[in-house]
């Protein structure tokens, strides 16, 4: 069984619930004509980014173009504001030069920004809405391989805007690692005392007896 995995939103999408997913088609034959090969092509690229994630056919990203087409226009347009939120946040990441990401990492935000960036990926930008089904689809799949370092990169974001921390850049990033270093000292700390063989939960001896 597949493990829950990071996901862009708290309400992931529904493309490995199959039954969540509608197995007519709903009004949507753009993603009926995409070639195998291309959506083969977009499953690599997926799984380059995200080796664990799932496997997309065209079955399944038929069903949940249905599914999006089928939720009220706010509702969809929610869902695929939200991932593409999400995207905001990894460019972000990559352009502060306060945060150095390592070489893989930022080969892999590279592929996928490229991806986004291009309008004629595997369903054309240009097809209202559901243009950016594949564009939410990749970042929802990929989101694991970004989501412990951009939930980093938030917590030191919302460090720098609250310590003001002095300094360049490498130094801001220092400060908010060492003293996040502290914090998590000062827990396993206090983790120790309250495991101790004097806060165990037993009844500590009298100082005093009384005779």
């Amino acid at each position: 069984m597949r493990m829950p995995h990071p996901t862009p939103t708290s309400e992931p999408l529904p493309f490995e619930r199959d039954s969540a997913l509608p197995r007519n088609r709903v009004g949507y034959e753009p993603a009926m004509a995409i070639t195998p090969a291309a959506i083969a092509a977009f499953d690599a690229l997926v799984h380059e980014l995200h080796p664990d994630a799932a496997r997309v056919d065209a079955a399944r990203l038929q069903r949940l173009a249905g599914w999006l087409a089928a939720l009220p226009a706010s509702e969809a347009r929610r869902v695929v504001d939200e991932r593409m939120q999400s995207l905001l946040d990894l460019r972000a990441m990559a352009a502060d030069p306060a945060w150095d990401s390592d070489a893989a990492m930022r080969a892999r935000l590279a592929k996928l920004f490229a991806y986004v960036d291009n309008d004629q990926d595997l369903i054309p930008d240009k097809v209202p809405l559901l243009g950016l089904l594949d564009d939410v689809l990749l970042i929802e799949l990929t989101w694991p391989a970004f989501a412990a370092e951009a939930e980093d990169y938030r917590d030191f974001c919302v460090y720098r805007r609250i310590e003001h921390p002095s300094g360049d850049d490498a130094e801001q990033r220092a400060a908010w690692v060492r003293d996040r270093i502290a914090e998590l000292s000062l827990l396993q700390h206090n983790a120790r005392v309250n495991d101790s063989h004097y806060a165990n939960g037993r009844s500590p001896e009298p100082v005093f007896r009384i005779a």
